[in-house]
């Protein structure tokens, strides 16, 4: 296998990478036994995927199903072919989204847009949003706010009313939720005037940004919070010589088109659209694939666990097998 390039990065990525060289083979190996037998570290497992399928499938109106959880951040998969039945205040997170497929009209006193697939989105805190999606799937990120766009936007929202085709006002309820805007951490729900809602949108100097990053190789990073950082990798190709190691954050890592394999100190997986991952703090990684490929990566300086059912893990290859992908 030979030498390798080992970026040894510090989260928030404000400062250069230290570079080591190193041999891959090794990198990859089991520990070597100590001379008295003794056990000196703690076993670890592979890297765990969650898949959810990328493709729209009809389904009943549901609550999104967490991926990845925490006291402190979390990350959604939703899908949906109708309107969300109320309006949503969050009072203490600005709520990111990805659009997966289909198309959604988000509704807020910001403004209202449609939203296709690849477009990101940030809510700021307290700002009242329902959604009305076509065939949509899409990925929310609740984060502590304030969180900050490190992107120019693409489009931004507009006073639209109607919001969309068909739509006739009426008196809706309105939820205000604490605590990441999880199940049971609701502070009030009440009924509103939608009209009204939306017509806000008129005095506020404010709008949503929408944000799509173009296919340029390497991280675009998107926002920023305190302790996170989101952004989208784009690479036409790699051979995978060059790992990545960040000291002191987690990485979590969702494909969104292309295929490729992820080589880790804690198994090798192979990534296709639809596939979450995780990168424990401090273990080396790189990626293989021959082809284009892009994924959204979540940089979090507090532990994320994983909270959906996973369907595959990390398996340890020999030198051969990775060499041969390449």
């Amino acid at each position: 296998m030979g030498l390798v390039r080992e970026r040894f990065e510090t989260f928030p990525f404000t400062g250069e990478a230290r570079i080591f060289d190193r041999e891959e083979e090794l990198l990859l190996a089991d520990p070597l036994a100590f001379p008295d037998g003794r056990k000196r570290a703690r076993d670890h497992g592979p890297v765990e995927v969650v898949h959810f399928d990328p493709a729209y499938v009809r389904q009943p109106f549901a609550h999104p199903r967490g991926v990845y959880e925490s006291d402190f951040l979390r990350l959604e998969w939703q899908t949906m072919d109708n309107r969300q039945p109320f309006y949503h205040r969050n009072c203490d997170v600005d709520e990111l989204s990805y659009q997966v497929t289909g198309v959604r009209s988000l509704m807020t006193d910001f403004g209202s847009v449609d939203l296709v697939p690849g477009d990101f989105s940030r809510l700021p805190v307290g700002a009242a949003h329902d959604n009305y999606g076509r065939e949509d799937i899409h990925l929310l990120f609740y984060v502590p706010a304030p969180v900050t766009e490190t992107h120019p936007a693409d489009r931004t929202s507009g006073v639209v009313i109607p919001p969309f085709d068909g739509w006739e006002p009426a008196v809706i309820n309105e939820l205000i939720t604490e605590c990441l805007g999880g199940t049971g951490h609701d502070i009030v729900l009440a009924p509103m005037d939608e009209r009204v809602l939306l017509e806000q949108a008129a005095r506020e100097t404010e709008r949503l940004k929408i944000l799509r990053p173009a296919d340029v190789p390497g991280t675009t990073w998107l926002y920023s919070g305190a302790d996170v950082r989101i952004g989208r990798v784009f690479h036409e190709a790699s051979d995978g010589r060059v790992y990545r190691r960040v000291r002191n954050a987690v990485e979590i890592q969702y494909q969104i088109s292309g295929e490729r394999t992820l080589v880790t100190q804690r198994g090798t997986v192979h990534l296709v659209p639809g596939d979450f991952v995780q990168v424990p703090v401090g273990v080396a990684f790189t990626s293989i694939h021959r082809e284009a490929s892009a994924h959204i990566v979540l940089n979090s300086a507090r532990e994320l666990p994983r909270v959906a059912d996973a369907t595959g893990f990390g398996e340890r290859l020999p030198a051969s097998a990775i060499e041969a992908l390449r």
